[in-house]
């Protein structure tokens, strides 16, 4: 998730956030808008509120693989924002959240093989 496939810079999250649409789930917010381009760009978004440095970089940590493992759609900017309970909630219920919300969105292209999230 690094290089072209990740948002950068103040100008690509505005974008998403002002012209984009939104899903939300308890866990997290989800925020996407077509980029027209032939990849998907991901961008996280998360607060202080949601906890100190190390509770950060772990939610960090696991959005960055659950969003390798899904099989997404090329042409697509996506944010996704953690809310407060994304701070007690473990990497199966964080993947549940965020294949719902994108299943949702439309941008869920089905399970991905070897996928372990347990998304329905």
């Amino acid at each position: 998730m690094r290089g072209e496939t990740t948002l950068t810079g103040k100008t690509q999250f505005k974008l998403v956030y002002e012209k984009g649409r939104s899903w939300a789930a308890r866990e997290i917010v989800i925020k996407s808008l077509p980029n027209g381009l032939d990849h998907t760009r991901y961008g996280l978004t998360i607060s202080r509120r949601v906890g100190k440095a190390v509770v950060r970089n772990k939610i960090k940590r696991r959005l960055r693989e659950i969003l390798r493992q899904m099989n997404l759609p090329p042409g697509w900017d996506i944010i996704i924002i953690a809310r407060n309970p994304a701070a007690n909630a473990d990497f199966t219920t964080l993947g549940k959240s965020v294949g719902n919300l994108l299943d949702r969105a439309g941008l869920f292209m089905g399970e991905h093989e070897g996928n372990s999230l347990g998304v329905d």
